[in-house]
């Protein structure tokens, strides 16, 4: 990525936006997270209902669990607070990739084609887009206030600006942290298809699924490249697409079908890595903490025990 130029920018590192960053970088856009100003997630005292934390967590360590993810995704993040986005100079209908001009506090002025508002405070930053329906008065403490309106964008976080995309705030999905983060990865969906549309993608096959899948899953006839092509062709509408565009179209996909495939040695190094990264972010320290010292004894002797075992053996076959 250029310091000057990405393919999306999200305004906003926090549940939405964070998660919005992991689909829209792991779909192989660059992705740029400005994250800097008030956020709603410091207001809590303790995070209690988001879903694989059975006791709840530190907001202090899930803030540091989500950068660690964003990075890992292979987003770029900045803690630097976005001042406006405005349209590009020269505001041209064909140059899609670089609609947008974001300029922040720190001097940054970064072109993007796409931009995700994840910034939960007020939207002020958007002015630029002289687009005045995106505000709303509303009656604050006795006092008409105007406010980002909640409802600009629609259900999947369009909005009548081609390449601007709303994450936040977005009325009741904003309210909760772990909502907050499954809206953020829907309006990243939503741009991604939208990107997959232009290319020429319809139907069924328009939409990104961010999964991998067993070996088992290509077994019987969908172990066919054949058939996954039969499947997109029954999927796509092709009018208006030439005869080498559609073949274009279809081995990609079925190419980035196969590549979601893993075997279960490769499950294997992606869980040892999980956890490798996890206790990085939460750090050692912290786990020998919550465990008691006859568990920690056990596993030491247990382990000492089992290389013992396999010192013995590899003797014995010198």
């Amino acid at each position: 990525m250029s310091s000057d130029h990405a393919d999306v920018v999200i305004v906003g590192g926090g549940p939405a936006g964070s998660s919005a960053a992991v689909f829209t970088a792991r779909y192989g856009l660059d992705t740029l997270v400005f994250d800097r100003g008030n956020a709603a997630l410091e207001r809590c005292g303790y995070l209690e209902n988001y879903l694989g934390f059975p006791a709840g967590v530190e907001i202090d360590t899930f803030q540091d669990l989500m950068v660690a993810h964003v990075h890992e995704a292979g987003a770029e993040r900045r803690e630097e607070l976005v001042e406006s986005v405005t349209r590009a100079a020269d505001d041209s209908a064909t140059d899609v990739e670089s609609r947008f001009r974001v300029e922040t506090q720190q001097g940054s002025k970064v072109e993007t084609g796409a931009v995700i508002a994840a910034a939960w405070y007020d939207g002020s930053y958007l002015r630029g887009l002289d687009e005045p329906s995106m505000f709303e008065e509303h009656e604050h403490h006795g006092e008409l206030q105007e406010r980002f309106d909640p409802d600009y964008a629609d259900a999947d976080g369009r909005t009548p600006i081609d390449g601007l995309y709303v994450a936040s705030p977005s009325g009741a999905r904003s309210a909760q942290a772990i909502v907050a983060a499954g809206n953020g990865g829907h309006v990243a969906r939503t741009l991604i298809e939208d990107r997959r549309r232009e290319r020429g993608l319809s139907g069924e096959v328009a939409p990104e699924y961010d999964w991998v899948r067993p070996e088992s899953e290509y077994s019987g006839e969908w172990a066919d490249r054949e058939r996954w092509a039969e499947w997109f062709d029954t999927e796509i509408d092709s009018e208006g697409l030439s005869d080498d565009r559609l073949a274009e179209l279809r081995e990609t996909y079925v190419d980035r079908a196969f590549e979601t495939r893993v075997t279960e040695s490769e499950v294997e190094a992606k869980a040892a890595r999980g956890r490798e990264r996890l206790v990085e972010v939460v750090g050692p320290e912290a786990l020998l903490d919550a465990m008691d010292e006859e568990t920690i004894t056990a596993y030491v002797d247990e382990r000492d025990q089992r290389e013992t075992r396999e010192g013995a053996r590899t003797r014995r076959t010198r």
